[in-house]
């Protein structure tokens, strides 16, 4: 079209400081191979003829790399991001890959357990991290297909990935062993989503622990297995399944245990957020924590220590788990093979959710 001004191209740059196509390419690209003065030269002139830098697509296109990495979650994006522990982990995995050049694309998830196939395999991108995905979920066979290197984090196991989780079935059996210690028989469990079709309502342990999510599996053993080998019946243990991991979602489920005759003396709750809920719907309806239930979360997120009473907890290193799945994925960018999986230790923090019996 007739007066449209031509867009600056790095010949243009290289003409007006009087140096090579190279040159100009390694200010943007290599800026270590330049001096600091020349660099800023370079610079300069750009913004002078308004250039903006290389081309990303045509980069993309030469160096067949996208510089982006798909991070596949397991629920929609409102859903993920109500849950702290996601955000400090993903915050955690974005800074460690930040600083060589990689972004991250999301892809959200739906009712398979992770974002759809489709959506993977039209994915821009050169490695996928899949953050609690359920057993089987389709993106991960899209995954496979594209031939993508992958890491995990938390679930599931996929052979010939990097992956890196949490001791699930240690940190809750010691939620349940202080609730004992504490004197209490009567035992509730505020469950995340085990069922496929999201729903709210009562679990049996066998449908529990038949969960597509890995850490429900291993979360709910270490409950279970705890108050068995201490006399506590776990076919008497009333399980209610929440429809996502926010606490306005689990409210409802909360009170739902916390109304039963005779009412638990205390609740293992597996994440903060249902936790939460659970201490919200207890001071709603005057009951004491923990003078009348005593509650347990699992993350240690920062609203566990800002609530009143304080949220005891099982803490896991949320941000040393996205630190070192980005870690791992840089280390799989650059041609490494997957090492072994690396599972993080948590430990039990008590805070005032938790007393003795009354």
């Amino acid at each position: 079209m007739a007066g449209t001004r031509r867009r600056p191209t790095l010949d243009d740059v290289a003409n007006a400081v009087g140096v090579s196509r190279a040159t100009v390419s390694n200010a943007y690209n290599r800026p270590d191979q330049l001096s600091a003065s020349l660099r800023d030269e370079v610079l300069r002139a750009a913004r002078r003829l308004g250039y903006a830098g290389p081309d990303p697509i045509a980069r993309s296109l030469a160096t067949k790399r996208t510089g982006a990495i798909a991070f596949m979650l397991d629920t929609g994006l409102s859903a993920a991001f109500s849950d702290p522990a996601l955000s400090i982990t993903l915050d955690a995995l974005a800074t460690t890959v930040d600083p060589e050049g990689h972004a991250l694309l999301l892809l959200p998830g739906g009712h398979d357990g992770g974002p759809p196939a489709d959506r993977v395999l039209t994915a821009q991108a050169d490695l996928a991290v899949a953050y609690s995905l359920a057993d089987g979920a389709p993106a991960l066979r899209a995954v496979r297909r594209r031939g993508l290197p992958l890491v995990v984090i938390d679930q599931p196991v996929v052979p010939g990935s990097a992956r890196v989780g949490v001791e699930d079935r240690a940190g809750a059996a010691a939620a349940a062993r202080h609730l004992l210690s504490l004197g209490h028989r009567r035992f509730g469990i505020l469950s995340a989503q085990c069922l496929s079709t999201p729903r709210g309502g009562p679990l049996t342990a066998e449908e529990a622990l038949r969960s597509r999510q890995l850490y429900n599996r291993e979360r709910m053993a270490g409950y279970l297995d705890t108050l068995a080998t201490a006399g506590v019946d776990p076919a008497g243990v009333p399980i209610w399944e929440t429809s996502g991991l926010s606490r306005e979602h689990a409210m409802r489920d909360a009170w739902a245990l916390l109304d039963r005759v005779p009412r638990p003396t205390a609740l293992l709750c597996m994440s903060d957020e249902l936790a939460l809920a659970a201490l919200a719907v207890a001071n709603r309806h005057q009951l004491a924590v923990p003078g009348d239930v005593s509650i347990v979360g699992f993350d240690d997120t920062p609203p566990a220590r800002w609530a009143e009473p304080g949220l005891t907890t099982v803490r896991q290193d949320l941000a040393g788990k996205g630190r070192l799945a980005g870690e791992l994925a840089l280390h799989l960018l650059r041609g490494g093979q997957p090492p072994k999986p690396t599972t993080l230790d948590v430990e039990l923090v008590v805070r005032g959710s938790t007393g003795p019996v009354h």
